[in-house]
């Protein structure tokens, strides 16, 4: 049987993108508290892979899954899943009612930046308390050594639970929708369909002018769209960063295996994290010089001028 770990506990966004995922129908499914533990679980072994937010439509990207996916053995994206997003507000079996009673509220940061707008206007007075994830900040409600008085969490698990509803369609911008991935131990690449998406990271060796042109020129004059970039400090020293990048197309396209080529010739620590398909099977527009035809054109072209040269030379 295959297992699957995922941000839990259960009820949170991430267990409704694994639900999703069709090889996980009937797998194991194990919850964790952190993105770094589920994406090491799979590393060691322990599962065959681990479903994980990796960007939101309203906050970017994941900080938590882009450094630790750009670092340690290698791990390959192999699926992505999208979840539409809304919240509510749920409250104590036992507790306050209203709204102006709350003192403390409970949730993952990036569901608390989704809901700002609407804290400030409705609970200006209640502290916001980190949680691990939506769904924890939920079930510590049921847990009396906690002292919040309410939590922000998905409509599927404020059911669940049975907790008192105290507002429903909180998220600060209708139409949320979070990104999810499935990341597997590397080696494992899905087959091109013609609707993909490759995911990389450039690390920059040293920080100077036209670095970052640099890297976007190997894209464009190849005809390669990117979905997103992201710049994320490596840790080691302040000013140190590395590029995390989303482009459209799998590495089995000419395009897109000729433009990671010439970034490996000029930033040798470029790490390969993945082609797989689209989650909105797209197909994307691509120029007709950088079809995978035009390429093979080229090089059949250049091959029959080296070799009309070789058979003159004798």
């Amino acid at each position: 049987m295959k297992s699957f770990a995922y941000l839990g506990p259960e009820g949170t966004f991430t267990e409704a993108a694994l639900n999703r995922v069709p090889e996980a129908d009937g797998a194991q499914q194990v919850p964790l508290g952190s993105v770094i533990t589920a994406l090491n679980q799979v590393r060691s072994g322990e599962v065959d892979a681990a479903v994980v937010p990796i960007e939101n439509s309203v906050e970017g990207g994941v900080t938590a899954t882009l450094d630790a996916i750009a670092s340690g053995d290698e791990l390959h994206i192999i699926r992505e899943v999208l979840v539409p997003i809304s919240f509510m507000l749920v409250g104590r079996p036992d507790g306050p009612r209203e709204l102006t009673e709350l003192h403390s509220v409970a949730t993952h940061t990036h569901a608390w930046a989704q809901v700002r707008i609407w804290a400030e206007a409705n609970i200006p007075n209640a502290a916001y308390v980190q949680a691990a994830s939506t769904a924890a900040g939920a079930h510590g409600l049921l847990d009396h050594t906690t002292t919040y008085d309410a939590a922000v969490c998905a409509p599927h698990l404020a059911k669940k639970l049975d907790l008192p509803i105290l507002a429903e369609g909180i998220e600060d911008t209708a139409g949320a929708v979070t990104r999810f991935v499935v990341v597997a131990r590397a080696g494992h690449l899905p087959q091109p369909t013609g609707s993909d998406k490759t995911t990389m990271v450039v690390p920059l060796p040293e920080d100077r002018p036209g670095a970052l042109v640099q890297i976007m020129n190997q894209f464009s004059t190849r005809g390669v769209n990117l979905s997103r970039i992201e710049s994320r400090p490596t840790g080691e020293y302040l000013g140190k960063y590395f590029f995390s990048i989303d482009l459209e197309g799998h590495l089995a396209d000419e395009r897109v295996s000729a433009a990671l080529a010439a970034l490996y010739r000029m930033f040798p620590g470029v790490r390969f994290l993945g082609s797989y398909p689209r989650a909105e099977h797209v197909p994307y527009v691509i120029p007709e010089y950088t079809t995978d035809e035009a390429y093979q054109r080229g090089r059949a072209w250049v091959r029959s001028i080296l070799d009309r040269s070789n058979t003159g030379n004798h």
